[in-house]
């Protein structure tokens, strides 16, 4: 189902004590909103958090209401969810969010309540670089791409038939998804390939884009990323089936230091786990399809991507 929360945020933030009206949405919306802030932000409460409210509230979001003025973005977002219930023969009840965030992530997923939730952050996609709300100025043209990443994600967590080990960590948390939990309790192989397999599906929903763009790299990241790629698939062999936020930070995480990123003297790139994930699923897409590999626990996925680590 596609909820759209930007007008409501909007008139919140033009509202005449813009603060106030922005606790009022966050209420209004506190088990989404909530969730969003403890996996992408910080947690929703103390100093900090009313400092990145009030700097929200302040920002100039000119390039957003341009976006919304050339771009159905709800026309889009609509088009891309019901791609993705067909090409990943969606079973489950997945919410599409198109919302204004604090200049936190771009895109992301959540579990509520037992629901997956797939959302976008209009204000990275205005095409215009904004300190102010620490928009990446990334093309519009990109939400379909980003979309159809984290519904799959979605697929992947929640589905029937899922056979995940998120899918279990979900169940095991009541239904709810914490990116910092599942960290610790999931192993490193289950993550890159629920990486990998999002950017597979985002390729199949809304193909054409640069190469890079489907991991969030630029072309020098992506370059440097494929050079490395012999080292990292033997890097990344003795950890793939420990479980540690560790391993899941240096692997998948923007803003770590160099040595949280150093493996045998080699200096990971950031996010390098993407492109690894990605490698590691392919054969196993080419051969079942997207549709089964989201759901595919990830021994059913050993033989593929061992396959493909050892041969990379």
């Amino acid at each position: 189902m596609l909820i759209n929360l930007v007008p409501e945020c909007l008139a919140a933030l033009q509202s005449a004590d813009p603060v106030a009206a922005y606790h009022r949405y966050l209420d209004t919306h506190r088990a989404l909103l909530s969730a969003y802030w403890h996996n992408y932000v910080i947690e929703p409460s103390g100093p900090h958090f009313l400092e990145i409210v009030r700097d929200t509230v302040r920002a100039d979001r000119s390039d957003l209401h341009t976006l919304l003025e050339r771009t159905d973005v709800a026309a889009l977002a609509a088009r891309t969810e019901a791609a993705c219930v067909e090409a990943f023969e969606i079973d489950s009840r997945i919410d599409v969010v198109l919302m204004v965030g604090v200049g936190a992530a771009n895109a992301g997923e959540l579990v509520v309540d037992g629901r997956a939730v797939a959302f976008v952050c209009l204000e990275h996609f205005t095409s215009v670089a904004n300190p102010a709300t620490r928009g990446l100025g990334l093309d519009p043209e990109l939400i379909p791409m980003w979309l159809a990443h984290e519904i799959a994600h979605g697929v992947r967590y929640t589905a029937p038939g899922s056979r995940a080990e998120l899918r279990r960590a979900v169940d095991e948390a009541n239904g709810s998804y914490s990116y910092w939990q599942t960290g610790r309790s999931v192993s490193l192989r289950e993550h890159l390939v629920n990486e990998g397999l999002a950017v597979a599906a985002a390729r199949e929903i809304s193909p054409g884009h640069a190469p890079w763009e489907y991991f969030g790299y630029d072309r020098k990241q992506y370059a440097r990323v494929r050079e490395l790629e012999s080292v990292l698939s033997h890097a990344v062999v003795d950890d793939l089936d420990r479980a540690g936020l560790g391993l899941r930070l240096r692997w998948l995480s923007g803003g770590m230091s160099d040595d949280a990123r150093t493996v045998q003297r080699y200096l990971l790139p950031e996010r390098a786990g993407y492109y690894l994930g990605a490698r590691m699923v392919e054969s196993v897409v080419a051969e079942r399809g997207i549709a089964w590999a989201l759901r595919a626990g990830a021994q059913e996925l050993l033989g593929f991507t061992d396959a493909a680590v050892r041969t990379a």
